[in-house]
Formats: C-alpha cells, sequence, structure tokens
C-alpha cells in the first residue's frame, strides 16, 4: 500500500523516477514549466502510442488530429484521513438502477481508484467519514443528472474535508444499463423519448442479445458446488472461455477462433488489445470503477474485479483460488457471472435472452419515430423466419434460394438436374415445401425470393470427389470419367460474372418457370388451407445488366404467377422487381421502372438494392479478397472503413441515389429498398435514411441493431432540420 511507505522510501523511489531521465541521457527538468511543457507534450504524443491506435480501432474512432490537454490546478486526496478522492456514477452503470454508484479512497489520489492499484470503498461508507462533503457530492450530482438529461460519470476528490469536483461527463454503461436509464430518464419526465434514443448505442443491443446463465443454471448443484470465489460484478453478462494470462495469448487464441478469459492482476490501457479479444476479463485487484470494469462495460463484456481469493503465477502459468484445491493452468476453461461476480470452475451452458422489457420498449419507439425507414431480414427457412418475427423484422427482405439446395438430401437431385436434366420437379417440391413455411411464417408480411442466383458450379463435386458412389447419384451409372468431363465441361474462368443470376434464368427457363411455380403454389397451399392466410410473395430478379435481360425474365415470371392463379382460381398478391447489383442496370433504372407488359400492367414494383455485388462491381474489389488490403488501406488514410461494412456514399451511394431517382421519377410506387450486408450498418442506415429509401434488410440477428440504427438516422435528421418526406428526398437527387 502506497500510503504506507515512509519519507525515506518514498525519496528513494524519486531517485528511481529520477534515473529514467540519466538512464536516457538526461537530466530532469527542475524549472515548473519545463515540467509541464513536458506533460504536454507527454499527453500530446500518447495519441499514437499503440494502444492507443488499438483502442480507436476498437471503438471506430476515425478523422481526429489528436488529443485536447486540460490543464487543472492541483488539490490533494492524499493529506490524510480527512482528505480523500473517488469515482461515482449517478446510477448503476450494470443495470441502470437510479442509486449512487461508486468508490473512493480516503488519502489517495484519483489514479489510485481508475488505476485498480488498490481496491477502494463503496461510495456509501462515505458518508460515515467525510459527511459534509458526501450530502454536498450528492446534492451536486442531482444538479449535473438534472441539467444534462443523462446518467454522469463524476470525479472527485476531498482536500481536508473541503469537496472539489473535477470533471462529469456521460457516463459508459451497459446495454442492459442503457436501455433501462432511457426508459427511466423518459418516465422521470428528464429525457424525451427522441433524446432517449439518441443515448443508446448500437453495441448496446448487441449486449442484450448475449448469452447469459439461466436460472435453471444458476440454482443446480452443478454451478453452486462450482463456484471458486466472488468478486465485484465489474460487467454484464455471462462468459466462458480457457484461462489466458496475456494480452499476446489473448489475440493470438481469438485470432484462431478460441474463446478466452483475461485474467490479470489488474489491467492497464496496454491490455486493451486483450480485453477486446477476450470475452470476460478477471481481476484479482480493483474496483468497479477501475479501468478493467469501465472499459468492460463501455464494451459489453462480461468483468469480475477485485477478486482476493485469486492468485496468479504468471511463470508457472497458472492460477489459484483460495480455498479450492484445484490449481487452473492457461488453457483450462472457467466461467464469469458478470452479474453477481461470481468465478466457476467449470464450463457453464448458456441462454440467449429476450426481445421484452426496456429493451422491447425502446426499439418499439425506434419503430415508431415518423418517416423512419422500416426493417425486414435476410431469411432463408421457416425457422430463419420465425426468428426474424421474434426481433421484430417487418418482413423478408432476401430470401435467397439457392441455400435450400444445400441440403444433404437435396444435392444430389440439384446435381442430376444440372448436369443431366432430370429431377426438377422433385425440386419443385422441395421448394415448395420451403417457400409454404416461410411465408406462413411471415402471413401477411412482404417476402422476397430471390431467383437462383450463383453460378452451377457451386453446387457440382470437385474432380476428386468424383467416384462411382457420386456417379451413380447424379444419373452417371458407373460412368466416372463421362462426369468428371461434364463438370469440365462447364468451367467457367471468372464463374463470378459468368453463367449465373439472370442469365442462367435465361439460357435454362425451366429453371425460372419451376421456382416461380413453386412459390405461388406454396401461396396458394396457404390461402386453400385457411383463407385467412395472406402471403405475399414478392419475386426478384438478381444480376440483371440490361432492360433486355430483366424485361424477358420478368415477363416469364408474370406469365408463370397469373396461370397458377388461373389454375388454382385464387387471387395471390404477388410483385415483380430487380435486384440493383449491376452498375449498368441503375445507369438506366427509369427505362427498367416503366416497363409495362401487353396489357399495361407493371413489369417493375420493386428495386431491391444487392450493395454487396454492387459495391464489387463499381469498386472493382472482390469483396472475398479485399480483407487482404483493405485494412492497410484504412490504416493509410487511402479510405475510411471497409465499404463492405460501410456503403461508400461518393460511389456506390451516388449510384443509388441517382437510380432511386430516375426509377421513382418513372413509377411514383415504386419501391426502394437494400438487402445486402449495408442494410445491417448503422451508418450505412443513416446514409439510405437521407436518400428516402423505404426499407432495409439484413440477417436476422442484426434486426434489432437495424431497428434502433434507423429510429436514430430519422430522429438525427429532423433535428438537423431536414423534415422533408421520403418521396421528397428521393426526388431532391
Amino acid at each position: 500500500d502506497d500510503t504506507e511507505l515512509s519519507v525515506d522510501a518514498l525519496k528513494r523511489l524519486t531517485v528511481e523516477y529520477k534515473k529514467v531521465y540519466t538512464d536516457h541521457g538526461m537530466e530532469f527538468p527542475e524549472d515548473p514549466y519545463d515540467q509541464l511543457k513536458s506533460c504536454v507534450r507527454a499527453v500530446f504524443g500518447s495519441w499514437m502510442a499503440d494502444r492507443a491506435i488499438k483502442y480507436r480501432q476498437i471503438n471506430n474512432i476515425e478523422n481526429l488530429i489528436g488529443t485536447a490537454c486540460n490543464i487543472q490546478t492541483m488539490v490533494f486526496g492524499n493529506m490524510g484521513e480527512r482528505s480523500g478522492t473517488g469515482v461515482a456514477f449517478s446510477r448503476d452503470p450494470g443495470t441502470g438502477e437510479n442509486k449512487l454508484y461508486g468508490e473512493y479512497l480516503i488519502n489517495a489520489q484519483g489514479e489510485d481508484v481508475v488505476a485498480g492499484i488498490r481496491t477502494p470503498e463503496p461510495i456509501s461508507r462515505m458518508k460515515a467519514v467525510l459527511p459534509a462533503a458526501y450530502d454536498q457530492f450528492l446534492d451536486n450530482v442531482e444538479k449535473l443528472e438534472n441539467h444534462f438529461g443523462d446518467m454522469q460519470d463524476v470525479e472527485f476528490t476531498v482536500e481536508n474535508e473541503k469537496l472539489w469536483m473535477l470533471q462529469c461527463r456521460s457516463g459508459k454503461r451497459t446495454g442492459k444499463a442503457a436501455f433501462n436509464i432511457a426508459v427511466d430518464l423518459v418516465q422521470e419526465g428528464l429525457s424525451s423519448k427522441e433524446d432517449a434514443l439518441l443515448k443508446i448505442e448500437s453495441d448496446h443491443v448487441d449486449q442484450m442479445l448475449h448469452p447469459e446463465f439461466p436460472e435453471s443454471v444458476l440454482s443446480s448443484a452443478q454451478y453452486k458446488d462450482n463456484v471458486l470465489g466472488t468478486g465485484l460484478p465489474g460487467g454484464p453478462g455471462a462468459a466462458v472461455g480457457k484461462i489466458v494470462l496475456s494480452t499476446e495469448e489473448a489475440e493470438k487464441m481469438k485470432e484462431n477462433g478460441e474463446s478466452v478469459i483475461l485474467v490479470r492482476e489488474n489491467t492497464s490501457p496496454e491490455d486493451v488489445g486483450g480485453m477486446w479479444a477476450a470475452e470476460g476479463i478477471l481481476t484479482q485487484r480493483g474496483g468497479m470503477t477501475s479501468h478493467a470494469a469501465v472499459v468492460a462495460r463501455g464494451w459489453g463484456k462480461t468483468c469480475v474485479c477485485g477478486l482476493g481469493a485469486l492468485s496468479i503465477n504468471e511463470e508457472a502459468q497458472t492460477v489459484h483460488f483460495a480455498g479450492s484445491d484445484k490449481v487452473f493452468k492457461a488453457g483450462d476453461v472457467i466461467s464469469l457471472n458478470g452479474s453477481t461476480g461470481e468465478v466457476i470452475g467449470l464450463e457453464v451452458s448458456t441462454s440467449q435472452p429476450s426481445l421484452g422489457g426496456a429493451l422491447g420498449e425502446v426499439l418499439g419507439w425506434a419503430d415508431d419515430v415518423a418517416d423512419s425507414l422500416k426493417v425486414l431480414a435476410n431469411a432463408d427457412s421457416g425457422p430463419d423466419a420465425t426468428k426474424a418475427v421474434e426481433l421484430g423484422a417487418k418482413g423478408i427482405g432476401l430470401c435467397r434460394t439457392e441455400h435450400m439446395f444445400f441440403e444433404k438430401e437435396r444435392l444430389p437431385v440439384v446435381r442430376k438436374w444440372i448436369l443431366k436434366g432430370e429431377g426438377l420437379s422433385e425440386l419443385q417440391e422441395f421448394q415448395r415445401q420451403d417457400f409454404r413455411e416461410i411465408l406462413k411464417a411471415m402471413n401477411d408480411k412482404p417476402v422476397t425470393i430471390r431467383l437462383l442466383d450463383p453460378p452451377l458450379h457451386e453446387f457440382l463435386p470437385r474432380l476428386e470427389q468424383c467416384n462411382a458412389e457420386m456417379a451413380e447419384s447424379v444419373g452417371f451409372g458407373s460412368d466416372v470419367e463421362g462426369l468428371k468431363a461434364r463438370i469440365e465441361g462447364m468451367h467457367e474462368e471468372n464463374p463470378m460474372l459468368g453463367l449465373r443470376g439472370v442469365r442462367l434464368g435465361l439460357t435454362r427457363p425451366e429453371l425460372s418457370e419451376m421456382q416461380v411455380q413453386a412459390i405461388m403454389d406454396a401461396a396458394c397451399d396457404l390461402v386453400e388451407a385457411d383463407p385467412e392466410n395472406k402471403p405475399f410473395p414478392r419475386i426478384m430478379v438478381p444480376l440483371a445488366g440490361s432492360i433486355a435481360e430483366y424485361e424477358r425474365q420478368a415477363k416469364t415470371v408474370k406469365r408463370v404467377a397469373e396461370q397458377v392463379k388461373k389454375d388454382r382460381g385464387l387471387d395471390i398478391k404477388y410483385e415483380i422487381g430487380t435486384m440493383m447489383e449491376v452498375p449498368r442496370l441503375t445507369l438506366v433504372a427509369d427505362q427498367i421502372a416503366s416497363l409495362k407488359d401487353e396489357d399495361g400492367g407493371s413489369l417493375c414494383d420493386f428495386f431491391s438494392y444487392g450493395t454487396n455485388d454492387l459495391t464489387q462491381m463499381t469498386l472493382g474489389i472482390s469483396r472475398d479478397d479485399a480483407g487482404a488490403f483493405i485494412p492497410e488501406y484504412i490504416a493509410s488514410g487511402i479510405c475510411e472503413a471497409d465499404p463492405f461494412v460501410t456503403i461508400d456514399t461518393e460511389g456506390v451511394g451516388f449510384l443509388v441515389r441517382k437510380s432511386a431517382a430516375a426509377g421513382r421519377s418513372a413509377s411514383a410506387d415504386l419501391s426502394l429498398s437494400v438487402c445486402g450486408e449495408h442494410g445491417g450498418d448503422p451508418a450505412s442506415i443513416a446514409f439510405f435514411d437521407s436518400v428516402g429509401l423505404n426499407y432495409v434488410s439484413c440477417s436476422p440477428f442484426r434486426v434489432p441493431v437495424a431497428r434502433l440504427a434507423a429510429g436514430q438516422a430519422a430522429v438525427k435528421r429532423m433535428k438537423g432540420g431536414d423534415t422533408t418526406t421520403a418521396e421528397e428526398r428521393v426526388k431532391n437527387f
């Protein structure tokens, strides 16, 4: 404990500190102004330290030239038993409970609390030691929260019983706390729903969907009998992983796909890389406002800190818990309960939380924001569709039919049709069954089904897999060489720009006809089974690059769909549209949108931007190979973000804006949407909101994040003074 050091010990320590200067051939500056300048230079220089760079990468902090440096008059919390220092939050940053949460140390400076060097006392005990300062502090904290309308993180020092408020800021919080605080602030009249929405981060939603230990596990003998110790609950949720004792090892194992628990005496900024890589963090020292706990809560990492019963032997790579006979080695699995601070000496099963409570209420606010983007899901099966509805999706924006072909019992049938032209009726029954499940799960919500898109080679066996059994299963009997020759004959040099998408539908029209018939029959099956069913399929043509391509395929779709309706005697609502993913098609969008059939009916009801391929073709970059150089491009400033994660607004975004405006000018009822990966990215969603699109579609588990981002984008736009409608924004290109 530094407070127990004698005067002589402090003098010796001072000599050791000064020796750092002499070891570098320098003299310690005696002039206080020189000392101050050195401190300022050190702060500025810290901006490019490895740990600072890593922190900015993790938190997506970009386009800043450096850090600021504040200079304040010093006050001293280490002047004896009537002095002290502390950190507090106006509400519990772990749960959101409306009560003061914090810690303090008597006879200490602020760094002693946040660095975790000493384990502090709960702030409530300060009332007995420094009652006047404590009461004044409570009053100040209440005023600050009322003024800023948000939970506050406050640092303070007491010098000889006088309170000094050092700083305040909006406090970092867990996902659970963020949603509970948002609801409470609105109910207490401290915030509007719109302002409360803006206090939630997308990571907070992710945290709420992270695993937790179910009640059945918590009450089990297996759990209770294997609790090794209980520390302070520093970060949310449940974490299971292998013990690692260094940041470097944590990052290495994470890259290899392993889940790890970072175990340290206490953490410092040097550990941020390992903390980010770890599922959970366990420290021997430090309180709930220490570096480990604050960073863990900000990132939604499970954390248990201040576990005094923990001892670490880094040389032997072992850890031991007082009261336990077992010595744990690096690589052994443990579990952390961030809600209780318990450490469990084995792998504990976890469960997924629900979308109710404060989370569901706040996401409902986001959905209700006027003129905000709707959120649909990308789903390829009945279970996926059901999960999408549970997570709040308003429909399916992309159903990839090729994913249905890869199931074990279906793949031989698919291969037989590709190679021999046989078995299409059997394949149609598979598809009809799948579409029936998906349409039923969505009921009256729109389901956008993309006709087969990938090149056929993706379904075929590799040449080394061709044997007698394979030949027999795909209709070649014992002719293995004939099978190999057929596969080789279908070889393409660049299959991703070859026979796929609409080209496949036009050259093998029986495929498109089969898929459309399966879709419409599935819808009819549901209505016949129960007239209350309201299936709404939307059939999407992929990868069209010319007007003639799209028009011919759309006419085929309409002909088959109308024939099924006539044969079944049912008036099924459906739409036809195109996936906008080839740059050329975006340049003739008005002509596509204005296409009519012989009876004057529309042949294009919607544009759905496939921003994955649109980005790939516009930038001339293979998204499968971009990882080899995009990180270096970002680090060197060539691009600000990965264009396959966040939309390139200047290039790809320009094509989206231009084609949306052109399409809507030709067809006032044209639906405009996005179904690429960008549909789940908050920054991209803000751009799509500014364009005036109708909806975005993303993977089911990104739906809650997208719902929040869509509501926030609309609130920010209106707060910025743009109150135009989506229709007006599209036309304003």
